[in-house]
């Protein structure tokens, strides 16, 4: 395996331990201890902890070991702010810009959640619907705005995550979807921003509402159609 294959590798098994809150928020990271877990050398590893730092979920310290982020609600208010303007920018781009191969692949993973939202575990979930909304900033078709998003998007990979996770209807979240996918193949700009909102809104009051209590009590695994 390539160095940087291996180090990508490495990347997302810490982002899974990040989220699961294996490596907890403030918890450091000793490249030693963790290579020697992975059972991985310390090459890929330092260069799988600088991917991850770059994107924000991790802090790099002079002479110390690095710490998983450990933003302030309000440092990730401000985040949010920013990249649901992105998402809501990206979102009217891809109306006028999406080829048909972008909607295949938009409504390929709008499927995949839908059909597997209840056997999917949460991480698996989260990532088909990130996978979902990086396909529609990618159908805008403008690279600088693709950058962009992308680095906010890696600062609130956990607030994401845990908003993801909080219960919440299933239908309610396909349904938006749907809707999104509805205003993209229609090329109704107004449709799908009104449609891609209505999904963002629940975001900011999910992670304020983590910060206050301070836990995940109201997060839990995803809701069956029951719930």
């Amino acid at each position: 395996m390539a160095e940087q294959t291996r180090a990508e590798d490495i990347a997302n098994r810490l982002r899974r331990s990040i989220l699961h809150g294996t490596l907890p928020p403030g918890a450091p990271i000793k490249e030693r201890d963790t290579a020697a877990e992975m059972g991985v050398s310390r090459t890929p590893m330092r260069e799988a902890i600088r991917i991850i730092a770059n994107e924000g979920l991790v802090l790099l310290r002079p002479a110390r070991s690095p710490v998983v982020a450990s933003p302030t609600l309000a440092e990730v208010r401000d985040a949010i702010e920013v990249l649901s303007a992105l998402e809501m920018l990206s979102v009217r781009l891809a109306c006028d810009r999406a080829t048909e191969a972008d909607l295949d692949e938009i409504r390929r993973l709008e499927r995949e959640l839908s059909d597997n939202f209840t056997t999917l575990d949460d991480i698996d979930r989260f990532e088909v619907d990130m996978a979902f909304h990086l396909a529609i900033v990618r159908a805008a078709h403008n690279p600088a705005l693709a950058e962009t998003h992308q680095s906010y998007l890696g600062r609130l990979w956990r607030a994401r995550f845990l908003s993801a996770r909080r219960k919440s209807s299933r239908d309610s979240v396909v349904s938006q979807h749907r809707a999104i996918v509805a205003g993209l193949e229609a090329r109704d700009s107004a449709a799908a921003q009104a449609s891609l909102q209505a999904h963002l809104d629940r975001l900011l009051a999910n992670v304020r509402a983590f910060f206050e209590t301070g836990t995940e009590t109201e997060i839990g695994p995803a809701p069956s159609d029951a719930d």
